[in-house]
């Protein structure tokens, strides 16, 4: 179903998607799919919406979103197993995941009450200045498959906080999570037109939210490649935009650091959610004088990783989310054997029961920039390990020419410590930290991975507009 001016309805075409389980292949459910004009009554309630709504005083925005975070926390679990159903994630990650969405609910929450202007010392003695921050208007929102709650509401609440209203497209192959997160807040009572979801295709959508003009701005995560279509369409309206695109993150690993923990660290960052994150390390960098011994050690720990169903006890790898993803996966691997990798564990597509998008953890040696997988961004449980001999090598080898949103480092000197975090071109640095994430902090990329910040107090700015007000008093 549609979500729009608060009523649950069919699209107007009557096309529907079909949602598969991706570790079974089995159809859960069927969805409508939304055509143009079904995009263009959603913006036209939104833009209906937003004049009542960001009237409303902070303190009753702010009381929605804690009531909706109060919600979502008493159905966590029902709420993770319907994200592992149909994106395919193990469900401690997908409980993780919903854990996280609640977060950003909770945080803006408060945010939104803290929206403070400023007083201008004025330049003559008969003028007040002052400037006030607005709520930018109607927002349209993109957000992708690999975390389909937690993506949501990093956009959701700090736009209701600030008082946009929003219309929501979620990715086509997991609109359920949406489905069920927007239930809840229909169920809460929040007004008709505030948030509406439009799922289905993906150029239809989008291509009626760039040109319409009421929509003042979109916020998307996924590919490079659609974010910078989404930045071109929306430049004849000159809307607001916020783009959280491709990453190709680096994992630096000094000689000095503690061994066994930077190889958890790598596992943690390379192969949750089967490495199809944006900020999952996708080069690991050691020191030549402890790359042997690291070899060994990662892949002998990753050959243990439990590959299987989501929903099923102890599973650590899940299936990756379509046949696409799999052909780039034997795609990068079969290049980097071409150009001299050596696989130490994994590197073969299985299947559960005969059924399944899975591919087994990969750990590849002898890595170098002539592979597609040192430029290209993998999606995959896949691992290649590079070397280098000093700081300096390392810090350029790891700054990739395109991407810059996560990168990360193991290492027990300060100074050494110090040297990456300013060396490396990336919006987010974990020093000794392969999970970097929270609500409270801002979460983006430079160069070719974005532009803009969501999560913490930074993450709210994107949402509003200064208002510039000098006052004569004569």
């Amino acid at each position: 179903m549609l979500y729009i001016n608060g009523e649950w309805t069919n699209s107007i075409s009557g096309k529907s998607l079909i949602v598969k389980n991706p570790a079974t292949g089995e159809v859960i459910e069927e969805v409508a799919s939304a055509g143009a004009k079904d995009v263009e009554s959603a913006i036209d309630a939104a833009d209906q919406a937003f004049a009542a709504w960001k009237k409303r005083p902070a303190k009753e925005r702010s009381d929605f979103l804690k009531r909706a975070a109060d919600y979502l926390r008493e159905h966590a679990d029902a709420l993770a197993r319907t994200v592992t159903t149909e994106m395919g994630k193990p469900f401690t990650e997908a409980k993780g995941e919903v854990n996280l969405a609640i977060d950003y609910l909770d945080w803006y929450a408060e945010e939104g009450k803290r929206i403070y202007g400023d007083t201008i010392p004025a330049s003559a003695k008969n003028k007040h200045l002052m400037v006030i921050q607005e709520p930018v208007g109607v927002v349209a929102a993109i957000t992708p498959w690999n975390f389909p709650v937690a993506m949501l509401t990093r956009k959701i609440a700090p736009a209701l906080a600030a008082g946009c209203t929003v219309v929501l497209k979620p990715a086509s192959a997991t609109p359920l999570s949406a489905l069920k997160v927007i239930e809840a807040f229909d169920k809460l009572g929040l007004p008709k037109g505030v948030i509406n979801l439009v799922s289905g295709s993906a150029t239809e959508i989008a291509g009626e939210m760039t040109k319409n003009s009421k929509v003042r701005k979109i916020t998307f995560t996924g590919s490079t490649e659609v974010g910078k279509k989404l930045i071109r369409d929306s430049a004849d309206t000159v809307k607001k935009v916020s783009m959280e695109l491709g990453g190709h993150a680096p994992f630096i690993i000094f000689e000095d650091a503690n061994l066994d923990l930077a190889i958890d660290g790598v596992i943690a960052s390379k192969f949750r959610n089967a490495g199809q994150t944006c900020i999952c390390t996708n080069r690991i960098y050691v020191q030549e004088t402890i790359s042997e011994e690291f070899g060994k050690k990662l892949a002998e720990k990753v050959s243990k990783l439990k590959i299987g169903n989501g929903l099923e006890a102890g599973v650590e790898i899940g299936p990756l989310i379509d046949e696409k993803g799999i052909n780039k996966v034997e795609e990068h691997i079969e290049d980097a054997l071409k150009h001299g990798g050596e696989i130490l564990c994994g590197g073969k597509r299985v299947s559960i029961q005969g059924k399944g998008n899975f591919y087994e953890p990969t750990v590849i040696n002898f890595a170098n920039d002539n592979m597609k997988i040192a430029i290209e961004e993998t999606f995959g449980p896949v691992a290649p390990i590079f070397t280098f001999k000093t700081v300096e090598e390392a810090i350029e080898k790891a700054n990739h020419p395109e991407y810059g949103l996560a990168s990360y480092c193991f290492t027990n000197d300060l100074s050494r410590a110090f040297k990456v975090i300013e060396g490396l071109e990336y919006g987010i640095v974990g020093i000794n930290d392969p999970i970097p994430t929270t609500a409270q902090a801002p979460f983006g990329g430079v160069k070719q991975s974005g532009n803009g910040r969501e999560g913490g107090k930074y993450g709210i700015k994107d949402y509003l507009e200064e208002k510039f007000v000098s006052i004569n008093i004569g």
